[in-house]
């Protein structure tokens, strides 16, 4: 008797319950102990707005880095900061 690969839809749904449980559990999945902001401001406002996160959470304490960055098109530089909730 062979066994069928799972369905996509299947693996989803057992992913969406895994995450699930691990929130009710109070764990954080892969990935979930960082907290993410995105934004998109022009070149001199998305350097104060780094400033600003850099001062308000410090890297030594915070992990906190530009997890992400481009330029568009436009000239507005689109950027991920990423850092811990927390200085625990």
């Amino acid at each position: 008797m062979t066994r069928e690969p799972p369905r996509p839809a299947d693996v989803a749904r057992r992913l969406a319950r895994r995450s699930g449980e691990r929130r009710a559990e109070g764990r954080r999945g892969e990935g979930g102990a960082w907290e993410r902001e995105t934004f998109t401001l022009p070149r001199e406002q998305a350097r104060e707005k780094a400033r600003e996160a850099f001062s308000r959470f410090p890297k030594a304490a915070y992990m906190t880095e530009i997890e992400w960055w481009r330029e568009l098109d436009d000239g507005r530089i689109e950027f991920t900061i990423r850092r811990l909730p927390s200085a625990d």
